[in-house]
């Protein structure tokens, strides 16, 4: 063997790349006209939830919008100094976006997801389906936050003040509710929240939320439910 065999044979074998499918769930923001408006209800909810947007993967949906490139650079700005950050945008055209934009996303659907298909091949392949509904047996604590798109949630406990539950379907709290529920996150206006005891910061379905200062105050402390009807939030004492 050569010397210049030798020492080609101790060379380390690069490793191949290696590129891997992920999938997460994304927040879609969705502004509507007029954007100066639209802004103002954000600030509103950020004042009564700081840093709900933080560390979150954000889209933003520009379908209900007709924003120029320069527009939709100046809205990202102002998103930017509220601390949000998007990673993708869509419901816009290629034309609209320059190229120092987060990119074009295509294909997005609802976390919820059109459930057929999804079950027909896993059954035929004899693979268990996913839960629809997720139980909690503990108290949620301060800075907690529990995401689950699939379905409803249901806590056997309380919600503490700085916690959050963000349920595709329905949210049942067997205790005190001190921090913020937002139930139908995928599109349900039929979900509802029911809590033993109302003490919440927000409540929401559907993208409608109350924040504590406009609930009623006869309902503090009080067991509810809440429910969108007419596209409004409404929250009642439960008998």
């Amino acid at each position: 063997m050569t010397a210049a065999a030798a020492v080609k044979s101790e060379q380390p074998t690069r490793p191949s790349i290696r590129l891997r499918a992920r999938s997460f769930i994304a927040f879609a923001l969705a502004p509507e006209l007029p954007i100066a408006d639209w802004l103002a209800e954000l600030d509103h909810w950020l004042r009564k939830s700081p840093g709900f947007f933080v560390g979150r993967p954000l889209v933003l949906d520009l379908s209900a919008t007709s924003l120029s490139a320069s527009g939709i650079a100046h809205l990202l700005a102002e998103l930017k100094e509220r601390g949000i950050r998007i990673m993708g945008i869509e419901g816009a055209k290629e034309a609209q976006l320059e190229p120092s934009l987060p990119p074009l996303l295509k294909g997005g659907r609802p976390a919820s997801g059109d459930a057929s298909e999804p079950q027909a091949n896993q059954q035929a392949q004899g693979e268990p389906q996913q839960p629809t509904s997720l139980l909690l047996e503990c108290a949620i604590r301060s800075g907690q936050s529990v995401i689950f798109p699939r379905g409803d949630i249901t806590v056997i406990g309380s919600v503490a003040s700085g916690a959050e539950l963000v349920a595709g379907g329905s949210i049942h709290i067997h205790g005190a509710l001190r921090g913020r529920a937002m139930a139908g996150s995928t599109g349900d206006p039929r979900a509802r929240i029911f809590c033993r005891k109302n003490e919440a910061e927000l409540l929401a379905i559907d993208g409608c939320y109350l924040t504590s200062e406009e609930m009623d105050a006869k309902l503090r402390g009080q067991p509810v439910q809440a429910y969108l009807e007419d596209g409004i939030l409404s929250i009642v004492a439960l008998d």
